[in-house]
């Protein structure tokens, strides 16, 4: 993530903190990152320099307001006059972690080499908020490299307990014991 996303996707967090409307602008944002994504054409003609920057920001208006906050449409209207509206995803990014912290939740990545059940996943939510303290969102992903077991990956620690990592271990072991 770069300066200038942490820079601007946290004072637009602090300013709808401020006004109390970080969970709609935090949804909001998503749905317009999620938007540009599916449509990189769009996205492509709201960074063309050849295109004046009021007209720009003109085709933001027209297509946004009164669709989102108007503190997210100013903002997006900043990023696109800045010619910076590709680093919308990593000024969401930086808003989510403050929106994370300030409402004690913390994000957790469940990786298992089958889908974990719907009971599972809650039942791995509820300990690890009762271990944590906080509310834990978590994402659940499967990799079938993983052989067997969970990989949990929280607050930047893994945890690894996976067949994967418990044979790479034991093969460390062998190749390392004195024969």
């Amino acid at each position: 993530m770069t300066e200038f996303a942490k820079m601007y996707g946290g004072s637009l967090y602090e300013l709808a903190a401020e006004e109390g409307a970080d969970e709609r602008i935090l949804t909001e944002l998503d749905q317009c990152r999620a938007l540009l994504v599916e449509n990189p054409d769009y996205l492509r003609l709201l960074s063309t320099p050849s295109l004046p920057k009021k007209e720009r920001c003109g085709l933001l208006d027209e297509a946004l307001r009164g669709e989102v906050h108007p503190y997210l449409l100013n903002f997006l209207k900043i990023l696109c006059e800045r010619g910076q509206l590709r680093q919308l995803g990593d000024c969401a990014r930086a808003f989510r972690l403050r929106y994370n912290a300030d409402h004690g939740i913390l994000e957790a990545t469940a990786v298992s080499a089958v889908a974990l059940t719907a009971d599972q996943a809650a039942r791995l939510r509820q300990k690890l908020e009762a271990v944590t303290g906080k509310t834990i969102d978590l994402q659940c992903r499967v990799d079938p490299g993983v052989l067997g077991g969970i990989r949990l990956d929280m607050d930047g620690a893994e945890l690894d307990g996976t067949v994967k990592n418990r044979l790479s271990g034991l093969r460390t072991s062998i190749a390392s014991a004195a024969l």
